[in-house]
């Protein structure tokens, strides 16, 4: 099992981030099942002021890879994506045409 974090955020706007977070409390079932599809086993995400945070656990199968080939052939995932894309705002120190980054980890307690 393989742990990744990733950020993106959200437009400043409070009805936007409201909206954002209700879609989030009612998921796709389409959606829901392209991510365990995809060999996603766990995924949280968290939210402070319009900054989120995704934690991803991933089985030894799963790829960033083919899950966007995946997600780029699912019409219910474009469609959420699209969704999305309303509340979501790219980080300046993103690459073109991408929304959540990998985060590096710098600490690990053991």
């Amino acid at each position: 099992m393989r742990k990744y974090c990733l950020t993106l955020d959200l437009r400043d706007d409070p009805a936007l981030i409201a909206a954002y977070e209700d879609h989030h409390r009612h998921v796709w079932p389409e959606i829901v099942q392209s991510i365990h599809d995809a060999g996603i086993v766990q995924m949280e995400i968290y939210r402070v002021a319009t900054r989120l945070f995704m934690i991803m656990e991933v089985s030894d199968t799963f790829s960033f890879e083919a899950k966007a080939k995946a997600d780029a052939a699912d019409p219910a995932v474009q469609r959420w994506e699209n969704l999305m894309s309303n509340y979501q705002q790219h980080l300046s120190f993103a690459p073109a045409n991408t929304k959540w980054v990998l985060m590096d980890r710098i600490f690990k307690l053991t």
